[in-house]
Order: structure tokens, then C-alpha cells, then sequence
């Protein structure tokens, strides 16, 4: 049951047959056998095939087969690992997913310090906007997340970790930095932003709406480094982590203004419910809970 489990997941998720044995290591016979088993098993129909059109269709009770059959997967590669690492050196491998603010500006030290600690246990970061990897999360394809903003996906758990203040980052000879600033002075601006999905995007639409401001031009750009750069090079103006900003404003290269706390956002971790959390990753969320604790003093 767990091979056939296994390549009913690959060819869910590569959506054929003969790409899903491949992916395996699999005759596409075997693949056939193994999905038409899970079929007589359960005794129903999980993947619809058109011959003629050489395609598959995964049923309703398909997918809820798929999402199952995920988590239980899950559960065993915990389990191994845990039952395997009964000892007093602590291993594993532990998926870990962040946002673009999170995984530029705060893991990167942090990772350095708990390698250092715990050098038997491999971290795989993946960084991205935090829709991203809020779907990862509800895959099971990472073990913890940390994001900027709100996971309104009801089967993750969401704690509160660190607060982020949000600020108006604007070229260091910008008009905009002077005594008698108001949010008028932003109408018509040029507006730097980051793509739709990211949390950084998701504060500034806010600003933008709550204040009725309307962007002369948007410059959309994949990353917070790119954002920060573009401002500093007088391309126009943006809402941004201060975690981001602070260094660049230090050094003179963009000027930052404060807003109130309203836009202040939440760091926050987040976990698939009902799943085991593997040894390693509860130590990897402890250290990183101490080494926050100690940047925010």
C-alpha cells in the first residue's frame, strides 16, 4: 500500500502517467497497476483517463486519497527519522519555508549561529512570497513556515513570533522628507511595490487604499532588495520592512518615515495541524525563538 501510495501522489501531482513513472523509476504498466490496486481497494474511481485525448482527470475522491495519503506519508518519514535518531547527537532534515522578508533579513545570521550548534542537522530554506509558501505548508512539502501577515487557510496553525514595522522608504533627496509632510504629498507619486502574494504588497495596498491615494505609475519587482534599491536610486517610492530599510537610511541612501502602528504587521510561524512535528524542527523553532528574543531587546 505504501508504493502504491506514493505513485498515486506522483502522477496527482505530475498529471500523467508515463511522467509520474519516470519521476519514480517506474514502467508506466506498473504505475497502471498500482493506481488500478488503489481503485479495487477502495472501490472507487480516483482518476478519470481520456485515451483519446491522452489526459486524466482526478476524481473528487481522488484528491481527498491525495491529501491523505500526503499526511501519511508525512507521519512515516517523521517517524523514521525520529525512531532513526534515538541517540545523543541530534540529526535530520528539516524543510523550512520563509518569506522574502524573513529569509533575507533575519534567518541568514541565524542559520549561521544554529549550524554552528547543530551541524547534523540539514536545513532546506526555501524562500518566497508568503502565498507561496502557505501552499507548500498546506502540501506538507515543508515542515514550518515563517510569514509576514495573516494565513487564512484554516488547516494551519499560526503563532505570533516578532513585530514588524512598516515605513515610507523614499529617494534621500525625495521633497516628501520635510516638516509640513502629509499623505497628500504621496498623490501622483511613482510607487515601487513588490508582486501580488507577497505580505509587503499586501501592507501597501493597504496604505494605499485606507488613505484614497492613487499611484501616478507602479514598478512591480520580485524581491525587497530590489524594491530598497530602486528607491535609493530616486525610481520612486514604497512601504517597506524597516528591517529592510534601517541600514540603507543609516547610511544615508533613501530616507524612511514612520508610520503609525496600524501598520505595524506580525511575524508569525506556521505549522500543518494535526501533524507531528519532527524533533529537529521543534529545536530549529526554540533556537530561532531565543535568537529573536535577542534582536529585539
Amino acid at each position: 500500500m505504501f508504493e502504491e501510495l506514493k505513485t498515486f501522489i506522483a502522477v496527482v501531482e505530475q498529471k500523467n502517467f508515463t511522467k509520474a513513472g519516470e519521476h519514480l523509476n517506474l514502467s508506466q504498466p506498473s504505475v497502471s497497476t498500482h493506481i488500478k490496486n488503489l481503485e479495487n481497494y477502495y472501490g472507487v474511481t480516483l482518476i478519470n483517463r481520456s485515451i483519446k485525448h491522452k489526459s486524466i482527470v482526478i476524481t473528487e475522491n481522488g484528491y481527498k486519497l491525495y491529501n491523505r495519503a500526503k499526511e501519511i506519508l508525512h507521519i512515516l518519514d517523521t517517524t523514521y527519522m525520529e525512531v532513526r535518531n534515538i541517540s545523543d547527537s541530534i540529526k535530520g532534515i528539516i524543510k523550512i519555508g520563509a518569506s522574502l522578508t524573513i529569509g533575507e533579513y533575519i534567518l541568514p545570521k541565524f542559520l549561521s549561529i544554529f549550524h554552528e550548534k547543530y551541524p547534523d542537522i540539514e536545513v532546506d530554506l526555501l524562500i518566497e512570497n508568503t502565498s507561496i509558501i502557505v501552499d507548500n505548508l498546506k502540501d506538507l512539502t515543508l515542515d514550518i513556515g515563517f510569514i509576514e501577515g495573516i494565513s487564512s487557510y484554516t488547516n494551519l496553525n499560526q503563532e505570533y513570533l516578532l513585530e514588524d514595522k512598516m515605513v515610507l522608504a523614499v529617494p534621500y533627496d525625495s521633497n516628501l522628507n520635510n516638516s509640513k509632510f502629509t499623505f497628500d504629498l504621496l498623490e501622483n507619486q511613482n510607487w515601487v511595490v513588490r508582486e501580488e502574494g507577497s505580505g509587503t504588497r499586501e501592507y501597501l495596498n493597504i496604505f494605499l487604499n485606507s488613505n484614497k491615494i492613487v499611484p501616478r505609475n507602479l514598478m512591480v519587482l520580485g524581491s525587497n532588495y530590489a524594491v530598497k534599491e530602486a528607491v535609493r536610486n530616486g525610481l520612486g517610492i514604497t512601504i517597506i520592512s524597516n528591517f529592510v530599510a534601517s541600514s540603507a537610511a543609516e547610511n544615508k541612501e533613501l530616507i524612511t518615515i514612520e508610520l503609525d502602528k496600524s501598520y505595524n504587521r506580525s511575524f508569525s510561524y506556521i505549522l500543518p495541524k494535526n501533524i507531528n512535528v519532527t524533533k529537529a524542527t521543534k529545536i530549529f523553532l526554540e533556537e530561532f525563538k531565543s535568537y529573536l528574543s535577542t534582536i529585539t531587546k
